[in-house]
């Protein structure tokens, strides 16, 4: 099997995303990348060490590039040790070593196998992670679609409906046109990345891959920042008692659309200065990903405080209203909903592994993906439905449309039933005349005929 066809085996990409989440599908483009780097390196230090030295040709074995590794060149009877290469080392963080010997008839087979020594073995991780990821991708496919639909038909019911047009609605409106963004940047970025297995496509990417993966996290940023958006909100409106809506209205704009862009440009331009190369869907310089992680991670934390004040204040407000009729299960169950209510709109779930470092065991990675993509997923689902399909003032107004529409169809078919009433009269009247002049005529003939006799 050669190197490229082994990069591309179900194995190592399952083993990529296992172990770096972040480079998904396309991790093996830019493992070839970085072949191609080392292989260019290998290639300028091996001509160096042949311009100075002419005797390996007949004293020694010459160095080679084997595909994976730079092998020096050796004098007969020596074991050249070198470590396992880089990008094996950066998906199984295992330190391990290579060897090969230089005989009188050239270098030997390389020894131990690449399997053994730097901890990859394709037959053991091939193919439950392959069908586990595999899962994993239809199953936030399937959330992030059901999102979708039903953001999509919650927003249009927010902004059909007059009674409906308030600051607070608005806010869910703009939250929820993050959410979409957020499911169809998913979608695209799937759809450019990963929709092909072939290896011969790792070289067609252009500047507009470049610009999905900016869109992708622009989207992303802009969701966490509405949800700060909803807690802030909130907050101010349980703490300070009178405030210009409006005015707050135009400084959450602001912060939910226009602080994740300033953080992508710096993204960006650092991106495109320190660390061009693939499709920038991976993240090797930590200092250039922090520029996007950092501000998330921040989101997530005020929300979480935001979230356990608002629960106290809750509290509070709820035990001053049972005082007098001293109903404590009222008052839990009371909180409970109101804490259910606030946990998929701040987002509180992402507090989970928000501070968890990347580079943690497979087992934790797969758990830490199965609850953040399954829950993250849904997540537009659960916010629509609890914000807009079973809110009452939504289904008021849907009722209210409905008995509009029903009682109109009612009087219009009332006022076609007493037209045709109407009209009765002058059909009757058209018609009695005529039976009238035929009795006569009748009469008229009989009479004839009586005098005929």
């Amino acid at each position: 099997m050669t190197i490229s066809n082994w990069l591309c085996s179900p194995g190592i990409w399952a083993l990529a995303l296992l172990l770096r989440p972040v480079a998904a599908f396309q991790l093996s483009c830019d493992l070839l990348r970085d072949l191609q780097i080392q292989e260019d390196l290998c290639t300028e230090a091996l001509a160096a060490e042949n311009a100075s030295t002419n005797h390996w040709a007949e004293g020694g074995c010459a160095g080679i590039w084997d595909r994976i590794s730079c092998w020096p060149s050796s004098a007969f009877g020596e074991t050249v040790t070198i470590p396992c290469p880089k990008f094996l080392q950066g998906l199984t963080d295992q330190q391990g070593s290579l060897y090969r010997n230089c005989t009188k008839d050239g270098w030997s087979m390389r020894f131990p196998s690449v399997d053994v020594a730097c901890g990859y073995d394709a037959n053991i991780t091939e193919p439950d992670n392959v069908v586990y990821f595999m899962h994993l991708k239809t199953l936030y496919t399937t959330g992030y679609g059901t999102s979708l639909a039903s953001l999509v038909l919650a927003l249009a019911l927010l902004a059909s409906f007059r009674r409906l047009r308030c600051t607070r609605n608005y806010i869910h409106m703009h939250l929820f046109a993050s959410f979409i963004l957020r499911a169809m940047s998913i979608f695209i970025k799937d759809e450019v990345l990963y929709s092909t297995e072939d290896i011969d496509h790792c070289n067609a990417y252009s500047t507009d891959c470049s610009y999905v993966i900016i869109f992708f996290q622009y989207c992303i940023m802009a969701n966490y920042s509405w949800l700060l958006v909803e807690g802030l909100y909130l907050h101010t409106l349980l703490v300070i008692s009178f405030f210009s809506e409006w005015k707050y209205f135009c400084w959450y704009i602001a912060l939910g659309w226009g602080s994740p862009l300033a953080f992508i440009i710096a993204w960006t331009v650092c991106r495109h200065l320190y660390e061009n190369i693939g499709c920038w869907d991976i993240n090797s310089n930590a200092s250039i990903w922090w520029i996007i992680r950092g501000p998330v991670i921040l989101s997530i934390f005020i929300n979480f405080i935001l979230f356990v004040r608002i629960i106290r204040i809750l509290m509070k407000k709820l035990k001053t209203m049972d005082v007098v009729s001293r109903n404590d299960l009222g008052q839990y169950k009371r909180l409970a909903r109101s804490t259910l209510l606030l946990i998929p709109l701040f987002g509180i779930h992402y507090m989970v592994f928000a501070f968890f470092p990347e580079d943690v065991s497979s087992d934790t990675i797969k758990i830490r993906l199965s609850f953040e993509l399954t829950l993250g997923s849904f997540q537009g689902f659960l916010v629509a439905v609890l914000y807009c399909f079973l809110n009452r003032e939504v289904q008021s107004e849907i009722h209210r449309k409905w008995c509009r529409c029903h009682f109109r169809e009612y009087f219009l078919l009332r006022q076609q039933n007493n037209s045709m009433v109407s009209s009765a009269p002058t059909i009757l009247t058209q018609v009695m005349p005529d039976s009238q002049s035929s009795n006569e005529k009748q009469r008229k003939k009989s009479a004839e005929k009586s005098s005929a006799i």
